[in-house]
């Protein structure tokens, strides 16, 4: 079992970094201000989902054999920056509405969470920021490191859901003021898609 002082330690590095607006806070924040907070949320749990696989990916070894496939993980990194950028352009070309009812929010908050996990499974960096990080908190002398990576594994997770969380709420009530504009619902669709197009761009351009 991880030990208290080394867990106040890394809780304290972790809550830095996930407070840091980084592509997932982007994702999140994009997707709640556009289509509400359930959708914020659901893509930050999505996110969530996704880190808490690349955890168990990082457990059983498969993030070692991207870690050493630069064809594999450039495979992985490409079609993850195409699905952003395609996510990007479905935005970029839709039309905007003049109004928008709470019942006809751009997304669902089902379509959003299997869009954010996809998302996040496709990002090998992801995949290796786990298989690298986590170990470094691994103290051979308090047990099973198996045990050990997957508490670490959850903890992450759980505060990166929190961060997530906290965002969508803040930029889905700022969505919700903003929609009531139609110059700002006009703009949104190609917002969103611009963030979505930027991430696979910055994605695809990434070196292991």
């Amino acid at each position: 079992m991880v030990d208290l002082t080394t867990l106040i330690a890394y809780t304290a590095i972790v809550l830095g970094f996930v407070f840091i607006p980084g592509p997932a806070t982007l994702l999140t924040v994009a997707r709640a201000t556009s289509s509400g907070t359930k959708a914020g949320i659901a893509t930050g749990a999505g996110i969530a989902t996704g880190d808490l696989i690349h955890t168990l990916m990082a457990i059983i070894g498969i993030s070692a054999i991207i870690a050493t496939s630069a064809m594999l993980f450039s495979l992985i990194k490409y079609v993850g920056a195409a699905y952003l950028v395609y996510l990007g352009v479905r935005a970029l070309l839709e039309k905007a509405p003049t109004e928008l009812a709470a019942s006809a929010l751009p997304i669902s908050a089902g379509k959003a969470f299997r869009q954010a996990v996809l998302t996040e499974l496709l990002n090998p960096k992801t995949a290796l920021f786990f298989l690298a990080f986590l170990p470094q908190f691994v103290r051979p002398g308090n047990g099973s490191a198996m045990l050990q990576l997957a508490t670490l594994g959850v903890i992450f997770v759980l505060l990166g859901l929190f961060s997530t969380v906290v965002f969508a709420v803040g930029a889905g009530g700022l969505g919700s003021f903003l929609r009531r504009n139609p110059t700002v619902l006009k703009w949104q669709g190609k917002v969103v898609g611009s963030i979505y197009c930027a991430l696979g761009v910055r994605l695809a351009l990434q070196d292991r």
